[in-house]
Protein backbone atom coordinates (compact mmCIF):
# COMPACT_ATOMS: atom_id res chain seq x y z
CA UNK A 1 0.00 0.00 0.00
CA UNK A 2 2.63 2.58 1.10
CA UNK A 3 4.89 1.48 -2.09
CA UNK A 4 1.43 2.04 -4.55
CA UNK A 5 1.12 5.56 -2.49
CA UNK A 6 4.93 6.81 -3.45
CA UNK A 7 4.63 5.30 -6.97
CA UNK A 8 1.50 7.65 -7.26
CA UNK A 9 3.28 10.39 -5.47
CA UNK A 10 6.36 10.23 -7.69
CA UNK A 11 3.84 10.15 -10.91
CA UNK A 12 2.19 13.11 -9.83
CA UNK A 13 5.57 14.78 -9.12
CA UNK A 14 7.50 14.46 -12.31
CA UNK A 15 4.11 14.54 -14.34
CA UNK A 16 2.86 18.06 -13.10
CA UNK A 17 4.99 19.81 -15.17
CA UNK A 18 3.90 18.05 -18.06
CA UNK A 19 0.08 18.18 -17.26
CA UNK A 20 0.84 21.66 -16.81
CA UNK A 21 2.80 22.28 -20.17
CA UNK A 22 -0.41 20.77 -21.73
CA UNK A 23 -2.99 23.22 -20.29
CA UNK A 24 -1.44 25.76 -21.57
CA UNK A 25 0.55 24.97 -24.94
CA UNK A 26 0.08 28.80 -25.75
CA UNK A 27 2.51 29.87 -23.28
CA UNK A 28 5.22 27.13 -24.06
CA UNK A 29 7.39 29.22 -25.69
CA UNK A 30 7.59 31.53 -22.89
CA UNK A 31 8.84 28.87 -20.07
CA UNK A 32 11.53 27.70 -22.82
CA UNK A 33 14.07 30.28 -20.81
CA UNK A 34 13.11 28.86 -17.61
CA UNK A 35 13.66 25.34 -18.16
CA UNK A 36 16.86 25.65 -20.07
CA UNK A 37 18.65 27.99 -16.77
CA UNK A 38 17.38 25.65 -14.78
CA UNK A 39 19.07 22.85 -16.32
CA UNK A 40 22.41 24.82 -16.74
CA UNK A 41 22.36 25.25 -12.76
CA UNK A 42 21.32 21.85 -11.91
CA UNK A 43 24.05 20.51 -14.23
CA UNK A 44 26.76 22.97 -12.62
CA UNK A 45 25.79 22.10 -9.26
CA UNK A 46 25.88 18.32 -10.15
CA UNK A 47 29.42 18.56 -11.24
CA UNK A 48 30.51 20.44 -8.55
CA UNK A 49 29.28 17.82 -6.15
CA UNK A 50 31.10 15.10 -8.04
CA UNK A 51 34.34 16.76 -8.48
CA UNK A 52 35.08 19.13 -5.58
CA UNK A 53 36.47 17.73 -2.51
CA UNK A 54 38.52 19.04 0.49
CA UNK A 55 41.84 20.05 -1.02
CA UNK A 56 44.95 18.15 1.08
CA UNK A 57 47.16 21.26 0.91
CA UNK A 58 50.94 21.15 2.63
CA UNK A 59 50.52 24.21 4.13
CA UNK A 60 50.78 24.18 7.60
CA UNK A 61 47.83 26.47 8.65
CA UNK A 62 45.13 24.84 6.52
CA UNK A 63 45.12 21.74 8.53
CA UNK A 64 45.53 23.96 11.79
CA UNK A 65 41.95 24.89 10.71
CA UNK A 66 40.46 21.58 11.05
CA UNK A 67 41.14 21.91 14.39
CA UNK A 68 37.64 23.87 14.91
CA UNK A 69 36.01 22.53 11.74
CA UNK A 70 36.83 19.23 11.31
CA UNK A 71 36.01 15.08 12.98
CA UNK A 72 38.33 12.94 14.26
CA UNK A 73 39.55 11.50 11.27
CA UNK A 74 40.50 15.12 9.64
CA UNK A 75 42.46 15.51 13.49
CA UNK A 76 44.43 12.43 12.49
CA UNK A 77 45.33 13.59 9.17
CA UNK A 78 46.17 16.95 10.82
CA UNK A 79 48.66 14.93 13.10
CA UNK A 80 50.25 12.65 9.79
CA UNK A 81 50.23 16.22 7.73
CA UNK A 82 52.56 18.24 11.09
CA UNK A 83 55.28 15.14 10.73
CA UNK A 84 55.70 15.65 7.03
CA UNK A 85 56.03 19.32 7.42
CA UNK A 86 59.66 20.44 6.73
CA UNK A 87 59.65 22.53 9.95
CA UNK A 88 62.52 20.59 11.28
CA UNK A 89 64.27 21.57 7.72
CA UNK A 90 65.48 25.30 7.59
CA UNK A 91 66.23 26.43 11.03
CA UNK A 92 67.46 29.52 12.02
CA UNK A 93 71.29 30.14 11.06
CA UNK A 94 72.12 29.74 14.52
CA UNK A 95 71.40 27.63 17.60
CA UNK A 96 68.13 28.13 18.76
CA UNK A 97 69.15 26.99 21.97
CA UNK A 98 71.61 29.98 22.86
CA UNK A 99 71.30 33.28 22.50
CA UNK A 100 74.26 34.98 20.32
CA UNK A 101 77.42 36.20 21.48
CA UNK A 102 76.12 35.55 25.05
CA UNK A 103 79.36 34.44 26.61
CA UNK A 104 80.71 38.48 26.25
CA UNK A 105 78.15 39.54 28.51
CA UNK A 106 77.65 39.37 32.41
CA UNK A 107 75.80 40.61 35.10
CA UNK A 108 77.86 43.20 37.56
CA UNK A 109 75.78 44.81 40.12
CA UNK A 110 78.55 45.27 42.91
CA UNK A 111 78.51 48.59 44.36
CA UNK A 112 81.62 51.26 43.86
CA UNK A 113 83.65 52.15 46.64
CA UNK A 114 82.24 56.09 46.49
CA UNK A 115 78.46 54.08 47.36
CA UNK A 116 77.88 54.86 50.55
CA UNK A 117 77.18 51.94 53.16
CA UNK A 118 74.26 51.25 55.05
CA UNK A 119 76.15 51.99 58.50
CA UNK A 120 77.09 55.77 56.72
CA UNK A 121 73.91 56.25 55.47
CA UNK A 122 71.32 55.30 57.67
CA UNK A 123 70.02 58.06 60.32
CA UNK A 124 68.13 57.01 63.44
CA UNK A 125 64.92 56.81 64.20
CA UNK A 126 63.48 56.85 60.67
CA UNK A 127 61.70 53.65 59.85
CA UNK A 128 60.47 52.95 56.00
CA UNK A 129 57.36 50.83 55.52
CA UNK A 130 55.77 49.16 52.22
CA UNK A 131 52.59 47.63 51.69
CA UNK A 132 52.60 45.92 48.25
CA UNK A 133 50.02 45.53 45.81
CA UNK A 134 49.07 42.77 43.39
CA UNK A 135 50.32 39.20 42.68
CA UNK A 136 53.55 37.68 43.14
CA UNK A 137 55.60 39.35 40.58
CA UNK A 138 54.06 43.26 40.79
CA UNK A 139 55.19 42.65 44.57
CA UNK A 140 58.66 41.69 43.78
CA UNK A 141 59.03 45.27 41.68
CA UNK A 142 57.48 46.63 45.00
CA UNK A 143 60.11 45.26 47.18
CA UNK A 144 63.48 45.95 45.20
CA UNK A 145 61.88 49.63 44.80
CA UNK A 146 61.67 49.31 48.52
CA UNK A 147 65.18 48.92 49.53
CA UNK A 148 66.17 51.82 47.33
CA UNK A 149 63.81 54.17 47.94
CA UNK A 150 65.12 53.11 52.19
CA UNK A 151 68.33 54.08 50.59
CA UNK A 152 67.33 57.04 49.13
CA UNK A 153 65.85 58.58 52.46
CA UNK A 154 68.25 57.07 54.73
CA UNK A 155 65.95 55.23 56.18
CA UNK A 156 65.35 51.47 58.04
CA UNK A 157 63.50 49.26 55.75
CA UNK A 158 61.04 47.42 57.81
CA UNK A 159 60.36 44.00 56.26
CA UNK A 160 57.42 45.17 53.06
CA UNK A 161 53.96 43.42 53.93
CA UNK A 162 52.50 41.11 50.84
CA UNK A 163 49.22 41.97 49.34
CA UNK A 164 46.53 39.55 51.30
CA UNK A 165 43.35 41.34 49.85
CA UNK A 166 43.84 41.08 46.17
CA UNK A 167 42.09 39.56 43.69
CA UNK A 168 44.35 36.06 44.11
CA UNK A 169 43.67 35.86 48.11
CA UNK A 170 47.17 35.11 49.22
CA UNK A 171 47.43 34.59 52.66
CA UNK A 172 51.22 34.46 52.56
CA UNK A 173 53.73 36.33 54.20
CA UNK A 174 57.28 38.13 53.49
CA UNK A 175 58.99 35.00 54.99
CA UNK A 176 56.95 32.23 53.23
CA UNK A 177 57.94 33.08 50.22
CA UNK A 178 61.08 34.55 50.26
CA UNK A 179 64.45 33.91 52.45
CA UNK A 180 64.10 36.64 55.16
CA UNK A 181 67.18 36.03 57.37
CA UNK A 182 69.16 35.74 53.59
CA UNK A 183 67.25 39.13 52.53
CA UNK A 184 68.35 40.80 55.50
CA UNK A 185 71.92 39.68 55.59
CA UNK A 186 72.96 40.27 51.93
CA UNK A 187 71.92 43.83 51.75
CA UNK A 188 73.35 44.92 55.19
CA UNK A 189 75.70 46.67 53.70
CA UNK A 190 73.23 48.48 51.17
CA UNK A 191 70.25 49.24 53.78
CA UNK A 192 69.55 48.41 56.93
CA UNK A 193 66.04 45.78 56.99
CA UNK A 194 64.60 44.92 60.36
CA UNK A 195 61.42 42.24 60.71
CA UNK A 196 59.25 44.76 62.85
CA UNK A 197 58.38 47.98 63.81
CA UNK A 198 60.04 48.59 67.12
CA UNK A 199 58.87 50.63 69.74
CA UNK A 200 60.13 54.09 71.21
CA UNK A 201 60.62 53.85 74.70
CA UNK A 202 57.39 51.96 76.01
CA UNK A 203 55.22 53.43 73.39
CA UNK A 204 54.12 51.85 70.06
CA UNK A 205 55.31 53.59 66.70
CA UNK A 206 52.64 54.76 64.49
CA UNK A 207 53.59 55.01 60.96
CA UNK A 208 52.26 57.81 59.23
CA UNK A 209 50.14 56.09 55.63
CA UNK A 210 50.76 58.41 52.70
CA UNK A 211 51.26 57.38 48.66
CA UNK A 212 53.63 58.29 46.38
CA UNK A 213 53.18 59.23 42.76
CA UNK A 214 55.05 56.70 39.76
CA UNK A 215 57.82 57.38 38.37
CA UNK A 216 58.62 59.09 41.33
CA UNK A 217 62.73 60.00 41.54
CA UNK A 218 65.11 60.26 44.31
CA UNK A 219 64.15 64.26 44.40
CA UNK A 220 60.68 63.56 44.66
CA UNK A 221 61.11 61.27 47.54
CA UNK A 222 63.82 63.87 49.43
CA UNK A 223 61.06 66.42 48.89
CA UNK A 224 58.06 64.51 49.29
CA UNK A 225 58.78 61.99 52.02
CA UNK A 226 61.71 62.97 53.34
CA UNK A 227 59.98 66.19 55.74
CA UNK A 228 57.11 63.49 56.65
CA UNK A 229 59.81 60.76 57.70
CA UNK A 230 61.58 63.44 60.27
CA UNK A 231 58.65 64.40 61.62
CA UNK A 232 56.82 61.42 62.36
CA UNK A 233 59.91 59.38 62.68
CA UNK A 234 58.12 56.36 59.69
CA UNK A 235 56.16 56.53 57.09
CA UNK A 236 54.07 53.45 55.66
CA UNK A 237 54.13 53.85 51.27
CA UNK A 238 50.63 52.02 50.38
CA UNK A 239 50.17 50.45 46.77
CA UNK A 240 53.78 50.52 46.34
CA UNK A 241 54.05 49.08 43.12
CA UNK A 242 56.02 51.07 40.09
CA UNK A 243 56.50 53.81 42.64
CA UNK A 244 60.26 54.73 41.76
CA UNK A 245 61.41 56.32 38.51
CA UNK A 246 62.70 53.70 35.74
CA UNK A 247 65.65 55.97 35.39
CA UNK A 248 68.29 56.19 38.57
CA UNK A 249 71.77 57.22 38.67
CA UNK A 250 74.06 54.00 37.65
CA UNK A 251 74.84 52.49 41.55
CA UNK A 252 71.12 52.82 42.48
CA UNK A 253 70.30 50.74 40.04
CA UNK A 254 72.85 48.43 40.73
CA UNK A 255 71.31 48.33 44.17
CA UNK A 256 68.07 47.53 41.82
CA UNK A 257 69.86 44.34 40.78
CA UNK A 258 71.37 43.10 43.64
CA UNK A 259 68.38 43.04 45.56
CA UNK A 260 65.98 41.55 42.73
CA UNK A 261 68.89 39.34 40.98
CA UNK A 262 70.94 38.00 44.58
CA UNK A 263 68.45 39.29 47.94
CA UNK A 264 65.32 38.18 46.80
CA UNK A 265 65.37 34.47 47.58
CA UNK A 266 62.10 32.03 47.45
CA UNK A 267 62.11 29.76 50.49
CA UNK A 268 63.85 26.39 50.79
CA UNK A 269 60.76 24.54 50.27
CA UNK A 270 59.46 26.47 47.14
CA UNK A 271 63.38 26.37 45.81
CA UNK A 272 63.37 22.34 46.39
CA UNK A 273 60.03 22.08 44.49
CA UNK A 274 60.73 24.00 41.71
CA UNK A 275 64.20 21.77 41.07
CA UNK A 276 62.34 18.62 41.16
CA UNK A 277 60.19 20.31 38.61
CA UNK A 278 63.06 20.89 36.21
CA UNK A 279 64.62 17.76 37.31
CA UNK A 280 61.86 15.66 35.93
CA UNK A 281 61.75 17.78 32.70
CA UNK A 282 65.59 17.17 32.02
CA UNK A 283 64.86 12.97 32.15
CA UNK A 284 62.64 13.03 29.66
CA UNK A 285 65.14 15.62 27.47
CA UNK A 286 68.45 17.56 27.62
CA UNK A 287 66.79 20.89 26.66
CA UNK A 288 63.36 22.22 27.28
CA UNK A 289 61.25 25.45 26.91
CA UNK A 290 59.09 27.24 29.01
CA UNK A 291 56.14 29.19 27.64
CA UNK A 292 54.23 31.61 30.06
CA UNK A 293 51.02 31.25 27.85
CA UNK A 294 49.12 33.78 30.23
CA UNK A 295 45.39 33.40 28.01
CA UNK A 296 43.28 33.05 31.00
CA UNK A 297 39.27 34.73 30.67
CA UNK A 298 40.83 37.64 32.98
CA UNK A 299 43.81 38.22 30.53
CA UNK A 300 41.39 38.54 27.60
CA UNK A 301 38.63 40.11 29.34
CA UNK A 302 40.58 43.16 30.51
CA UNK A 303 43.07 43.48 27.04
CA UNK A 304 39.24 43.85 25.20
CA UNK A 305 40.28 41.64 22.70
CA UNK A 306 38.34 39.10 20.68
CA UNK A 307 39.23 35.49 19.49
CA UNK A 308 36.34 34.55 17.28
CA UNK A 309 34.03 32.96 19.74
CA UNK A 310 31.07 34.69 18.96
CA UNK A 311 28.24 35.85 20.98
CA UNK A 312 29.45 33.03 23.80
CA UNK A 313 32.72 34.96 24.13
CA UNK A 314 31.41 38.47 24.06
CA UNK A 315 29.16 37.68 26.74
CA UNK A 316 31.48 35.87 29.26
CA UNK A 317 34.57 37.86 29.05
CA UNK A 318 32.48 40.97 29.36
CA UNK A 319 30.90 39.98 32.12
CA UNK A 320 34.35 39.40 33.61
CA UNK A 321 35.63 42.59 32.52
CA UNK A 322 32.67 44.76 34.10
CA UNK A 323 35.07 44.24 37.50
CA UNK A 324 36.71 46.90 35.79
CA UNK A 325 34.04 49.79 35.73
CA UNK A 326 36.27 52.24 33.89
CA UNK A 327 38.00 50.78 30.96
CA UNK A 328 37.61 52.27 28.24
CA UNK A 329 35.98 50.73 24.87
CA UNK A 330 38.19 49.11 22.12
CA UNK A 331 38.37 48.38 18.97
CA UNK A 332 38.93 44.53 19.13
CA UNK A 333 39.81 44.47 15.55
CA UNK A 334 42.50 47.74 15.97
CA UNK A 335 44.19 45.94 19.23
CA UNK A 336 45.08 43.20 17.18
CA UNK A 337 45.79 44.83 14.60
CA UNK A 338 48.46 47.00 16.46
CA UNK A 339 49.95 43.93 18.33
CA UNK A 340 48.60 44.73 21.55
CA UNK A 341 46.30 41.47 22.21
CA UNK A 342 48.18 38.19 23.46
CA UNK A 343 49.14 35.54 21.34
CA UNK A 344 46.49 32.39 20.62
CA UNK A 345 47.75 29.05 21.58
CA UNK A 346 48.02 28.02 17.94
CA UNK A 347 49.66 31.25 16.69
CA UNK A 348 52.38 30.85 19.43
CA UNK A 349 52.78 27.23 18.10
CA UNK A 350 52.87 28.38 14.50
CA UNK A 351 55.53 30.95 16.04
CA UNK A 352 57.96 28.26 17.47
CA UNK A 353 57.87 26.04 14.94
CA UNK A 354 58.46 28.71 12.13
CA UNK A 355 61.66 29.85 14.33
CA UNK A 356 62.72 25.81 13.87
CA UNK A 357 61.42 24.05 17.26
CA UNK A 358 60.77 20.90 15.86
CA UNK A 359 58.23 18.19 17.30
CA UNK A 360 60.07 16.70 19.54
CA UNK A 361 60.47 19.64 21.82
CA UNK A 362 59.52 19.34 25.01
CA UNK A 363 57.51 22.30 26.15
CA UNK A 364 56.68 23.71 29.78
CA UNK A 365 53.13 25.67 30.25
CA UNK A 366 53.17 28.36 32.95
CA UNK A 367 49.70 29.38 33.15
CA UNK A 368 45.97 29.25 34.30
CA UNK A 369 42.90 28.04 33.55
CA UNK A 370 43.23 28.59 29.33
CA UNK A 371 40.44 29.81 28.03
CA UNK A 372 38.42 27.69 26.06
CA UNK A 373 40.41 24.72 27.78
CA UNK A 374 41.70 21.51 25.92
CA UNK A 375 39.85 22.86 22.79
CA UNK A 376 41.98 25.74 22.67
CA UNK A 377 45.22 23.97 23.96
CA UNK A 378 44.60 21.51 21.40
CA UNK A 379 46.66 22.75 18.25
CA UNK A 380 49.77 23.78 20.42
CA UNK A 381 49.55 20.38 21.78
CA UNK A 382 49.89 18.73 18.18
CA UNK A 383 52.76 20.74 17.51
CA UNK A 384 54.06 19.45 21.02
CA UNK A 385 52.52 16.51 22.10
CA UNK A 386 55.70 16.77 24.83
CA UNK A 387 53.39 19.22 27.01
CA UNK A 388 54.02 19.67 30.68
CA UNK A 389 52.72 21.48 33.53
CA UNK A 390 52.83 21.77 37.17
CA UNK A 391 50.11 19.05 37.38
CA UNK A 392 51.25 16.83 34.89
CA UNK A 393 54.72 16.96 36.64
CA UNK A 394 53.83 16.62 40.53
CA UNK A 395 51.02 14.57 42.67
CA UNK A 396 48.52 16.34 44.34
CA UNK A 397 50.52 15.27 47.23
CA UNK A 398 53.83 17.29 45.74
CA UNK A 399 52.05 20.30 45.40
CA UNK A 400 49.92 20.56 48.34
CA UNK A 401 51.55 23.27 50.44
CA UNK A 402 51.36 25.57 47.35
CA UNK A 403 48.00 24.42 45.53
CA UNK A 404 45.93 27.04 47.88
CA UNK A 405 48.26 29.63 47.68
CA UNK A 406 48.51 30.96 44.08
CA UNK A 407 51.86 33.48 44.71
CA UNK A 408 53.50 30.16 46.17
CA UNK A 409 52.32 28.45 42.69
CA UNK A 410 53.08 31.15 40.67
CA UNK A 411 57.06 31.15 43.03
CA UNK A 412 56.65 27.38 41.21
CA UNK A 413 56.46 28.24 37.25
CA UNK A 414 59.47 31.36 38.06
CA UNK A 415 61.78 29.16 39.18
CA UNK A 416 60.88 26.02 35.67
CA UNK A 417 61.09 29.36 33.51
CA UNK A 418 64.28 31.17 34.87
CA UNK A 419 65.68 27.56 34.63
CA UNK A 420 64.63 26.83 31.17
CA UNK A 421 67.02 26.41 28.20
CA UNK A 422 64.71 28.79 26.10
CA UNK A 423 61.88 30.74 27.67
CA UNK A 424 58.72 32.42 25.83
CA UNK A 425 56.18 35.32 27.18
CA UNK A 426 52.90 35.62 25.33
CA UNK A 427 52.65 38.85 26.70
CA UNK A 428 54.77 41.91 28.48
CA UNK A 429 53.24 41.43 32.28
CA UNK A 430 55.43 41.46 35.24
CA UNK A 431 56.22 37.94 34.78
CA UNK A 432 57.55 37.74 31.28
CA UNK A 433 59.63 41.51 32.16
CA UNK A 434 60.99 40.28 35.44
CA UNK A 435 62.28 37.11 33.88
CA UNK A 436 63.24 38.77 30.71
CA UNK A 437 65.75 40.71 32.98
CA UNK A 438 66.39 37.78 34.66
CA UNK A 439 67.80 35.96 32.12
CA UNK A 440 69.76 38.99 30.62
CA UNK A 441 71.66 39.11 33.69
CA UNK A 442 72.56 35.89 34.14
CA UNK A 443 74.39 35.15 30.54
CA UNK A 444 71.59 36.00 28.36
CA UNK A 445 69.67 32.97 28.18
CA UNK A 446 67.14 33.18 25.31
CA UNK A 447 64.09 34.84 25.69
CA UNK A 448 61.41 34.58 22.82
CA UNK A 449 59.05 37.84 22.88
CA UNK A 450 56.35 37.88 19.84
CA UNK A 451 56.78 40.61 17.50
CA UNK A 452 53.10 40.74 17.90
CA UNK A 453 52.28 43.87 15.44
CA UNK A 454 54.52 42.09 13.40
CA UNK A 455 53.06 38.87 13.51
CA UNK A 456 49.54 39.63 12.56
CA UNK A 457 50.01 40.42 9.01
CA UNK A 458 51.61 36.70 8.71
CA UNK A 459 49.11 35.37 10.13
CA UNK A 460 46.11 37.10 8.33
CA UNK A 461 48.31 35.82 4.99
CA UNK A 462 49.43 32.73 6.35
CA UNK A 463 46.91 30.91 3.34
CA UNK A 464 48.36 32.96 0.86
CA UNK A 465 52.13 31.63 1.52
CA UNK A 466 53.83 28.00 1.60
CA UNK A 467 55.20 27.10 4.69
CA UNK A 468 58.79 27.83 4.07
CA UNK A 469 57.62 31.50 3.18
CA UNK A 470 55.44 31.37 6.10
CA UNK A 471 58.62 29.99 8.19
CA UNK A 472 61.19 32.54 6.30
CA UNK A 473 59.02 35.55 7.30
CA UNK A 474 58.57 34.74 10.95
CA UNK A 475 62.38 34.39 11.58
CA UNK A 476 63.05 37.80 9.80
CA UNK A 477 60.12 39.63 12.09
CA UNK A 478 61.38 37.95 15.14
CA UNK A 479 64.98 39.33 14.95
CA UNK A 480 65.55 41.76 17.96
CA UNK A 481 62.74 39.56 19.98
CA UNK A 482 64.89 36.57 20.57
CA UNK A 483 66.89 37.38 23.99
CA UNK A 484 70.49 38.37 22.54
CA UNK A 485 72.56 41.23 23.95
CA UNK A 486 72.15 44.49 22.89
CA UNK A 487 68.32 44.21 21.16
CA UNK A 488 67.62 46.94 23.57
CA UNK A 489 69.41 50.06 23.40
CA UNK A 490 70.72 50.59 27.44
CA UNK A 491 68.36 52.95 29.50
CA UNK A 492 65.53 52.13 26.77
CA UNK A 493 62.18 50.08 28.02
CA UNK A 494 61.29 49.33 31.71
CA UNK A 495 64.37 48.56 33.42
CA UNK A 496 63.60 45.43 35.14
CA UNK A 497 63.24 43.95 31.62
CA UNK A 498 66.81 45.32 30.57
CA UNK A 499 68.84 45.96 33.42
CA UNK A 500 71.31 47.58 31.25
CA UNK A 501 73.08 49.28 34.21
CA UNK A 502 74.09 45.64 35.34
CA UNK A 503 75.35 43.98 32.34
CA UNK A 504 79.22 44.55 31.56
CA UNK A 505 80.88 43.09 28.69
CA UNK A 506 84.21 41.19 28.13
CA UNK A 507 85.90 43.48 26.25
CA UNK A 508 89.45 41.08 26.54
CA UNK A 509 87.07 37.70 24.86
CA UNK A 510 84.98 40.22 22.38
CA UNK A 511 88.60 41.47 21.20
CA UNK A 512 89.98 37.86 20.93
CA UNK A 513 87.03 36.85 18.95
CA UNK A 514 86.28 39.92 16.89
CA UNK A 515 89.36 41.72 16.05
CA UNK A 516 88.50 42.06 12.54
CA UNK A 517 86.24 44.51 13.53
CA UNK A 518 87.55 47.81 14.73
CA UNK A 519 84.80 49.72 17.13
CA UNK A 520 84.92 52.50 18.94
CA UNK A 521 83.22 52.33 22.55
CA UNK A 522 80.10 54.46 21.59
CA UNK A 523 79.62 52.44 18.93
CA UNK A 524 79.43 49.16 21.28
CA UNK A 525 78.20 51.36 24.15
CA UNK A 526 76.18 53.88 23.15
CA UNK A 527 75.57 56.77 26.11
CA UNK A 528 76.37 56.36 29.64
CA UNK A 529 79.88 53.82 29.10
CA UNK A 530 81.63 52.87 32.51
CA UNK A 531 84.87 51.62 32.12
CA UNK A 532 86.11 49.47 34.74
CA UNK A 533 89.20 50.04 36.80
CA UNK A 534 91.10 46.80 34.99
CA UNK A 535 90.18 47.98 31.82
CA UNK A 536 88.59 44.56 30.92
CA UNK A 537 84.91 45.31 31.74
CA UNK A 538 82.61 47.90 30.13
CA UNK A 539 79.46 48.72 32.22
CA UNK A 540 76.29 50.00 29.76
CA UNK A 541 75.60 52.55 31.76
CA UNK A 542 72.14 53.91 32.14
CA UNK A 543 70.38 56.61 29.63
CA UNK A 544 69.27 59.44 31.46
CA UNK A 545 68.86 62.46 28.76
CA UNK A 546 65.68 63.68 29.81
CA UNK A 547 64.56 64.85 26.31
CA UNK A 548 64.14 60.64 25.86
CA UNK A 549 60.49 60.59 26.49
CA UNK A 550 59.99 57.41 28.90
CA UNK A 551 57.19 54.80 28.20
CA UNK A 552 54.48 55.51 29.79
CA UNK A 553 53.07 52.16 29.80
CA UNK A 554 52.72 50.22 32.58
CA UNK A 555 51.30 46.58 32.75
CA UNK A 556 49.16 45.69 36.11
CA UNK A 557 47.47 42.49 37.56
CA UNK A 558 43.77 42.15 37.70
CA UNK A 559 43.83 42.55 41.35
CA UNK A 560 46.00 46.26 41.62
CA UNK A 561 42.93 47.24 39.17
CA UNK A 562 40.37 45.93 40.87
CA UNK A 563 41.29 47.29 43.87
CA UNK A 564 42.66 50.64 43.21
CA UNK A 565 40.58 53.11 44.77
CA UNK A 566 37.77 54.99 42.49
CA UNK A 567 38.84 52.18 39.56
CA UNK A 568 41.82 52.64 37.45
CA UNK A 569 45.06 54.78 38.06
CA UNK A 570 45.08 57.68 35.83
CA UNK A 571 48.65 60.09 35.09
CA UNK A 572 48.21 63.00 34.18
CA UNK A 573 44.82 63.12 34.25
CA UNK A 574 44.07 60.40 31.33
CA UNK A 575 42.98 57.04 32.09
CA UNK A 576 45.60 54.05 31.08
CA UNK A 577 45.23 52.06 28.83
CA UNK A 578 45.44 48.80 30.15
CA UNK A 579 46.20 45.64 27.85
CA UNK A 580 47.99 43.15 29.68
CA UNK A 581 48.40 41.37 32.74
CA UNK A 582 50.33 38.67 34.41
CA UNK A 583 50.03 35.91 37.42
Amino acid sequence: MKNRKHHRETEVFLGFPIILLCRRRSNIFQLVPFFTALSIVVLILFVLMSYIAPPIDSRHDQFISLFYNGTEPRRNLLEEQVIQEPMGEGRLSRDIWNSKKSNFYHGCSIASDSFPTAEVNTFPNRYLLIATSGGLNQQRTGIIDAVVAAHILNAVLVIPKLDQQSYWKDSSNFSEIFDVDWFISYLSKDVKIIKDLPRMGNDLIIPHTTRVPRKCNAECYQTRIQPILNKKHAVQLTKFDYRLSNHLDTELQKLRCRVNYHALKFTDPIIQMGKKLVERIRKKSQHFLALHLRFESDMLAFSGCYYGGGEEERRELGKIRKRWKTLRVTNPDKERKNGKCPLTPEEVGLMLRALGFGKDVHIYIASGEIYGGEDTLAPLKAFFPNFYTKETLASKEDLAPFSSFSSRMAALDFIVCDESDVFVSNNNGNMARMLAGRRRYFSHKPTIRPNAKKLYKMFTDRNNMTWEEFSSHVQKQQIGFMGDPMEVKPGRGEFHENPSACICEDTNVKAREDVSIPRSPAMIFGEGTDSADDGTRKSFGEVTDRRIIEDEQYWFDTDYMENEVGGIQSIGGATISLRELNI
